[in-house]
């Protein structure tokens, strides 16, 4: 039998993104809570980013599932009337890092992207140093543009 801290999923694990629900956005905001200090200041704590996606019209923010665990979170900016598309948040829990649920969750943040009217790239942003997801999304084949906006490099993946 695995301790609370063993993960009872694995590199295996389907991994889905879903609707967070009253019953769900308590246990995605604690996943916050389990990444290393380096790692929360890389990134919106998800109550944060919850909030945030309510007052934002363009916001689209699932959870990240494994099989039926919650592994970490995503918000994208979609504003079809521009045709622009925004990687806004990305996090996995601390516990789940390098089980290849981020890299599942993005491709499928890809297809979507690709679904979207006018979708011809997709941009994030990260800051760099150490424990930035930076060659998280290089691996993915994100380009780093050059620009810089407030203290972020700006990368572009091209659909």
């Amino acid at each position: 039998m695995k301790t609370p801290e063993q993960p009872n999923v694995g590199p295996d694990s389907k991994v889905t993104l879903r609707e967070i629900t009253s019953d769900t956005v308590r246990p995605i905001c604690n996943l916050s809570k389990t990444l290393s200090e380096t790692h929360q200041k890389m990134v919106a704590p998800n109550a944060i980013s919850i909030a945030e996606a309510y007052f934002e019209k363009c916001a689209w923010f699932r959870a990240i599932y494994a099989d039926d665990e919650p592994v970490g979170f995503v918000m994208l900016h979609e504003n079809t009337g521009k045709e622009e598309y925004f990687l806004w948040r990305m996090m996995i829990a601390g516990k789940f890092h390098g089980m290849g649920f981020g890299k599942k969750a993005m491709l499928q943040i890809i297809e979507r992207v690709k679904s979207r009217p006018g979708a011809k790239e997709l941009l994030t942003s990260c800051v760099p140093g150490e424990g930035s997801p930076e060659g998280f999304y290089l691996n993915l084949g994100f380009t780093n543009t050059g620009k810089w906006d407030e203290g972020e490099m700006l990368l572009r993946l091209e659909l």
